[in-house]
């Protein structure tokens, strides 16, 4: 889907509002984060931290790894 927006000053800054059903779509509300990506044919706008994902799965390796003991420490 593209969705056309328009940039405005806003104070010091250049920004744009998403309109309502898009932010119902990606499940945003007013004080959310989004994170801009930059990419070799433009940028990407998107609701989640890549970096936060990437930590997200190594954690999940290591807590299936060592359940056991997590298991046991948590008593």
């Amino acid at each position: 889907m593209t969705v056309a927006l328009k940039l405005r000053k806003i104070g010091n800054s250049v920004g744009f509002t998403l309109p309502s059903d898009e932010l119902a779509r990606l499940k945003l509300a007013a004080g959310d984060e989004v994170f801009l990506i930059s990419e070799p044919d433009g940028i990407r706008v998107q609701a989640y931290d890549p970096d936060f994902a990437k930590k997200m799965r190594v954690y999940e390796v290591g807590a299936k790894q060592y359940r056991n003991a997590l298991r046991e420490l948590a008593k």
